[in-house]
């Protein structure tokens, strides 16, 4: 175990590299960064040394193993747009969409799981052929129309929910919650159904598909012939077994929550990261952007690893082929 930790760490270490050196170049084709911090009545000499300070006047794998070095310490520059460094503004940013992503992946797992086993256990059922197309409307919609749609009926209509915002927050620290308070709470209804929506109904159709495939197999008919319950059956035998690529699908999704927050966060102008990297498209606000870029890679770097290790704790025959390959 602890040589496979050691490999997946190593491929992690080169992924990064990769990704930073992306980054990085993004800040030599999105045109020269003086002319951004400069006035347009600069001299000659007045940008040279703006060149000179921002170190643009090295060759270029000294500027990028600065950035590399700089990037290892959180260190991403100023936001062109801003004049802030960049690491404070994605602090400040931050909670907002690790709050949005946590309730979303929650309610995708919660929901999704025991929708899934109901339609595997009972396929023929009107509940579950009413559960399998109501999933099949939830990912086929476009993530961005069922926002709206959620407007419409809960904020317009109804009146109960508030259609953008984040609420009453209370800060912790640097840590800004909306946990603590119902405004807080309210406002975050909305945004997390929406973003978990495509996941809730991607899991349940997995779950759904791993359990009937599992149902089938030598094993649980012979645990149904040596007279076990049905309850045993399903849920200590067969549901162990089925969570197993589920972990996987859901693992690589917990990143594309990440990646999907930012349509989420455009329609409700929820403030996280997803709606600071919107801005800075638009600016051309580089360093926001290779920041953003080099954590979200991250994030989905550390999720495929503990998935990895999780796999060696649910299912004992890869446990048993890393002992082997030690050997």
């Amino acid at each position: 175990m602890l040589g496979f930790l050691i490999r997946r760490i190593i491929q992690s270490i080169f992924v990064m590299l990769a990704v930073a050196l992306i980054a990085f170049m993004m800040f030599r084709f999105m045109g020269d960064p003086v002319n951004s911090m400069v006035a347009e009545t600069a001299t000659t000499e007045e940008r040279e040394a703006v060149r000179e300070r921002l170190g643009l006047d090295q060759p270029l794998w000294v500027q990028y193993g600065r950035f590399v070095a700089r990037a290892a310490q959180g260190d991403f520059g100023l936001s062109w747009r801003n004049a802030r460094p960049v690491s404070t503004l994605l602090a400040e940013r931050f909670p907002a969409t690790a709050e949005l992503v946590l309730v979303a992946a929650g309610l995708s797992l919660l929901v999704g799981i025991p929708l899934g086993i109901l339609t595997a256990l009972k396929p023929g059922s009107l509940s579950a052929q009413t559960l399998q197309f109501v999933s099949l409307i939830g990912i086929s919609l476009p993530t961005f129309v069922t926002g709206i749609l959620l407007i419409l009926v809960f904020s317009v209509w109804l009146n109960w929910l508030p259609s953008f915002g984040r609420g009453t927050v209370v800060d912790i620290g640097w840590w800004s919650t909306g946990f603590l308070t119902v405004s807080g709470l309210k406002a975050l209804i909305l945004p997390s159904v929406m973003l978990c929506l495509f996941q809730l109904t991607l899991i349940m159709r997995l779950v759904r598909a791993e359990m009937m495939e599992v149902l089938r197999t030598d094993y649980i008919k012979f645990a149904r012939a040596r007279g076990l319950p049905n309850r045993s059956i399903h849920f200590r035998h067969a549901l162990k077994n089925t969570l197993i690529p589920v972990i996987t699908i859901f693992g690589l999704q917990l990143g594309g929550l990440i990646a999907f927050a930012i349509i989420t966060e455009t329609v409700f102008q929820w403030p996280g990261m997803g709606a600071l990297f919107i801005q800075a498209v638009s600016f051309g606000d580089v360093p926001v952007m290779a920041a953003y870029l080099v954590l979200v890679s991250l994030i989905f770097v550390v999720i495929n690893t503990s998935v990895d290790l999780l796999y060696a704790v649910l299912d004992p025959r890869l446990r048993a082929d890393a002992a082997r390959a030690a050997h």
